[in-house]
């Protein structure tokens, strides 16, 4: 089993929290991904499990066995870091050998090993090659064949398709999914781009000023954001947050005033002891709906047009509640157009004054959890 229960995981540098206690529990096989801003303390989780750090509070099991204070390299984990870190004085064969000769196992057994892993990663032709000879990708898999040919029970990754160009990021993400299917090894994996973080995951976990926000599979995390942490961490564009008051609470929902005075109608339940507070109203572009007589306005600043998609920017520069919304994209619009649209209530976020996600209603067709 490599199963990895973090419980009251927590580490200060002096007076500076990088991670608040934090509880987690990843199945054997899961791949999880670490998703948030850069500074949001998901490398350091990540080099805690991996042993490099070490931890202020808490404990660390992999596969039921406690390993917060054992050394790194017995804690049967493996770790592909940002940077190759590819020796280059050897060739692919020898970068991938290399951790098994530090481990004293028997040339024949390295071989195959190597073999094996090559293969895998489809480097067969490229092992008697140095690494200046490589492309990015190449270098990037010929740093993970020199983890996982180590067979560890957990396959740890920081960021490392970060130095790569989009189309390369695209094939490398198909090569990460194939592997834990090959592997079905236990896979933790680092990133700030959520796109990665959508496709490759089982489950995300979304960090942010050294918290775990939220936990769950990842079009959960994308339909029901707990904070407007998570909504900023998730979706492409971001969700529109907009200032609002709560002004009504009704049987289905609530009513909220935007700043130019247009109610919006959302699914969200709050008390009425709520009405008349501030929050923020959460809107994902694509939810959008053109609608002459809807709440939401403006001029169009700025206008892209992405193959199928396109995205328009309404209101100035600056305001606080500039809109993107999503279209067609064959529909044409000119700059300084005004367009008007409509959400659904339940397709509409509304965020407490701390951040937190006021819960949302069932829809009528939706059975009652």
């Amino acid at each position: 089993m490599a199963a990895v229960d973090i419980a009251g995981l927590g580490k200060r540098f002096g007076e500076t929290i990088a991670l608040s206690p934090s509880d987690l529990q990843i199945a054997d096989g899961e791949f999880v991904v670490l998703v948030g801003p850069s500074g949001c303390g998901k490398s350091t989780l990540l080099r805690m499990i991996a042993g490099l750090e070490s931890a202020s509070e808490g404990r660390i099991l992999i596969g039921g066995r406690d390993v917060t204070d054992v050394p790194p390299a017995e804690r049967g984990v493996a770790m592909v870091f940002q940077s190759y870190a590819l020796y280059p004085h050897l060739t692919v064969a020898g970068n991938i050998a290399f951790p098994l000769k530090v481990a004293g196992l028997l040339k024949r057994e390295i071989a195959e090993r190597v073999a094996e892993a090559a293969a895998m990663l489809d480097l067969t032709d490229l092992l008697d090659r140095r690494p200046r000879a490589l492309s990015g990708g190449q270098r990037q898999r010929v740093s993970i064949a020199r983890a996982i040919v180590r067979r560890p029970q957990v396959l740890l990754l920081d960021e490392p398709l970060s130095n790569l160009d989009t189309s390369l990021r695209a094939r490398m993400r198909h090569e990460f999914a194939r592997l834990h299917q090959q592997l079905g090894a236990t896979m933790i994996y680092v990133t700030h781009d959520q796109l990665e973080a959508m496709t490759l995951a089982n489950r995300i976990v979304v960090m942010s000023a050294g918290r775990i926000e939220q936990v769950g599979a990842p079009i959960d995390v994308y339909r029901r954001p707990a904070s407007i942490a998570v909504a900023a961490a998730i979706g492409s564009p971001g969700m529109n947050l907009l200032p609002a008051m709560l002004a009504a609470v009704t049987p289905t929902g609530t009513t909220l005033r935007l700043s130019d005075g247009a109610l919006v109608t959302t699914a969200a339940q709050a008390s009425v002891d709520d009405v008349g507070t501030a929050v923020t109203l959460g809107v994902r572009p694509e939810h959008l709906v053109p609608d002459e007589d809807g709440p939401f306005a403006g001029a169009v600043e700025l206008f892209e047009r992405l193959g199928p998609l396109s995205f328009a920017h309404l209101g100035a520069r600056g305001d606080v509640d500039t809109i993107v919304a999503q279209l067609p994209g064959d529909r044409s619009v000119t700059l300084g157009e005004v367009l008007h649209f409509s959400i659904a209530p339940h397709d509409a976020h509304v965020f407490a004054a701390d951040g937190r996600a006021y819960p949302l209603t069932p829809p009528p067709s939706s059975p009652v959890r």
